[in-house]
């Protein structure tokens, strides 16, 4: 397993799947261990994946200062992987809490960014967030489905404060509620670092007015990439990130959550890689 230093002195692992040119890939959760990547639905088979477990999470030490956690702290880590992979600019990927911390690498250090797939990602650092009636709508379109009864009141307590996170609303999560998404969230608790996850979105991470100004400066193109059926971002929110960058594109996976590798692979890693290639 291979591993770096950080500025801090924490040791970072990270982990390599597949050949080709590398793809440095930024998990979400917030604070989840990469694990749950996979390989990208077979995306390995056409890039060599540069998974970073996030300080605290995964094969990665936990830090001696907790503040650490906060998405904008964890820049330097991300540019310190580039530079011990030696790269001089670098294809991105990041998915869901990861876009955030992928978003404000790439207005910190946008000469080194060539290619920036932002996956069902959350564009908080752009100062957008999934309202509850984002996800609600999002919901909704599920009413067809067998467990949707069972479900939806628990996400709507949650989503309005009347009630605590349940896992009987996971399948929102998910295009298909099948045994293999099961098992996906089934291993979310273990892979979870949650004391960093409270700590990632904490006051002062973002100055959203001074990131959208930095990114003017990104010459990279941008994939932000929407599940037809997830609520966080939705459709129309990824819609809105795109006007955050100069050269962007938007991509709706049908049918997909907010997984979309799990969901339908061949139609991901086509589309993924049709951008990466392009």
């Amino acid at each position: 397993m291979p591993t770096f230093t950080a500025a801090d002195g924490t040791r970072l692992a990270y982990h390599v799947r597949g050949e080709g040119e590398p793809l440095v890939v930024l998990p979400g959760g917030p604070m989840r261990a990469s694990a749950y990547l996979g390989d990208l639905g077979g995306l390995a088979a056409h890039r060599r994946l540069i998974l970073l477990d996030l300080r605290g999470t995964g094969d990665s030490a936990v830090p001696a200062d907790p503040a650490s956690y906060r998405c904008d702290r964890l820049v330097d880590d991300v540019e310190m992987l580039r530079a011990h992979m030696g790269l001089d600019h670098m294809d991105l990927l990041a998915h869901s809490a990861g876009a955030s911390l992928a978003i404000l690498y790439a207005a910190a250090h946008p000469q080194r960014v060539r290619r920036l797939a932002l996956i069902t990602g959350n564009p908080s650092a752009l100062g957008l967030r999934a309202t509850p009636e984002d996800r609600l709508a999002a919901a909704r379109l599920r009413a067809g489905e067998p467990w949707f009864e069972g479900a939806f009141p628990a996400l709507e307590a949650w989503l309005t404060g009347s009630g605590d996170f349940d896992e009987a609303f996971m399948p929102f999560f998910y295009g298909r509620w099948d045994d293999a998404a099961r098992a996906h969230d089934a291993a979310a608790e273990e892979q979870t670092n949650d004391e960093a996850g409270d700590r990632y979105f904490a006051e002062g991470a973002f100055t959203p007015d001074a990131t959208r100004t930095a990114l003017r400066a990104l010459a990279a193109r941008v994939l932000v990439y929407a599940g037809g059926l997830d609520g966080g971002p939705s459709p129309a929110l990824a819609r809105r990130a795109v006007t955050a960058f100069p050269a962007a594109e938007l991509a709706v996976q049908p049918g997909a959550g907010h997984y979309p590798w799990l969901d339908d692979p061949e139609w991901f890693v086509r589309r993924t890689v049709a951008f990466l290639d392009a």
